[in-house]
């Protein structure tokens, strides 16, 4: 028997450690030179401005309302603006006195919105307690009843009327947006030809147009003595804008589900309506979400531009309260940093509402 001599195998290098910030650093800022190299840019950049706006906002800033502080030698950002201005820009022409009612109403609806995106509060009620939380939220803001004074839509700004508008369009715009983006696909050449020329006629103009008609056209065409309050006309041009864009979310979705599927529940015997609540509705929606989250954002945004009607939410009501003020005027850049904050708040967390949503909707992919 022939010996056989004990050959040693070359040692395997260690395992690559993929998880950590080194590792994380490693794979997506220095993967490669040209990676490397925008790094070391934008972070030579970073370096210079950076601690530049820190010393500007921060270390010689001037917090007290005063805006003689503010235009002292050396000083930087003057965030007394905001705490002068603060009440009217968060609750725009409405009553000094009377603001502690659109504080408790705006309160009352933000904390409805929180409570329906919860899943364990999906329950028969949540219709019930949106009916109910909205008249409080008008019998607070308009008043006339138990004893407090009215106030008209037209004094309503600020904060609450940026919550409203964007709410209430995005509740009704949203069983809108469906039933045209179903009409889009209907066998019925009718109701295919009015959802289209409803998208394409809403979709072909901006936003602006859409508002100006619904304030100062749309009474022309109403019966002698008709009013309709500035209020509800631009909740409606808003809502029936959001609707045209989101009908096409939703249509994407809709012509991704494969055809198969549909012939397949017309073989098991399902109607129409069946169909489209059981199988289709539920996965397109699905596809969709980050569209929808998109354009609710969107939609959240554009209420700023109300204010050609008179209306003065968040952005108007800082123009109303700072430029109309000649102390203040050279500070209007600070009330728009705290504004771009405050959209910045709510856009996020719809933002990280939609990938809770996304990953709520794909766990049945991951079985």
């Amino acid at each position: 028997m022939n010996a056989t001599t004990f050959q040693p195998i070359e040692p395997r290098p260690a395992p690559v450690n993929t998880e950590g910030p080194v590792a994380w650093i490693k794979t997506n800022l220095m993967g490669d030179w040209k990676t490397t190299l925008s790094t070391v840019l934008i972070g030579a950049v970073l370096l210079w401005y950076v601690p530049q706006i820190i010393n500007w906002a921060f270390i010689t800033a001037s917090w007290r309302p005063d805006y003689n502080a503010c235009s002292a030698e050396g000083v930087g950002a003057c965030w007394g603006v905001i705490s002068e201005k603060y009440r009217i820009i968060l609750f725009g022409r409405y009553p000094y006195e009377e603001q502690w009612r659109p504080l408790i109403a705006t309160t009352l609806l933000t904390g409805l919105l929180v409570v329906s995106c919860m899943r364990r509060f999906w329950r028969v009620w949540l219709p019930l307690l949106w009916l109910a939380v909205l008249a409080v939220f008008f019998m607070l803001m308009y008043g006339n009843v138990g004893g407090l004074t009215q106030v008209d839509t037209d004094r309503w700004g600020g904060l609450p009327l940026t919550i409203l508008l964007s709410s209430l369009s995005l509740v009704m715009c949203f069983p809108i947006a469906l039933l045209v983006a179903l009409g889009r696909r209907s066998k019925l050449p009718a109701i295919r030809s009015f959802c289209t020329i409803y998208v394409e006629l809403i979709r072909g103009v901006p936003l602006i147009s859409v508002l100006f008609m619904a304030s100062f056209m749309f009474p022309l065409f109403m019966p002698q003595g008709t009013q309709i309050d500035v209020l509800l006309r631009v909740l409606v041009g808003i809502t029936l804008f959001a609707a045209a864009y989101m009908a096409e979310v939703i249509r994407g979705g809709l012509q991704a589900i494969p055809k198969g599927q549909v012939e397949a529940a017309a073989t098991l015997g399902l109607s129409y309506w069946q169909t489209q609540r059981k199988i289709v509705l539920p996965q397109a929606l699905a596809m969709v979400v980050p569209g929808i989250m998109n354009n609710f954002i969107s939609t959240f945004k554009d209420t700023s531009l109300v204010t050609i009607v008179s209306l003065y939410e968040l952005t108007g009501a800082l123009k109303l309260g700072v430029n109309s003020d000649a102390n203040w005027r050279p500070y209007i850049i600070e009330g728009y940093l705290f504004i771009a904050l405050i959209y910045f708040v709510f856009c996020f967390s719809m933002s990280r509402y939609s990938r809770w949503v996304e990953k709520q909707v794909n766990k049945s992919k991951l079985r």
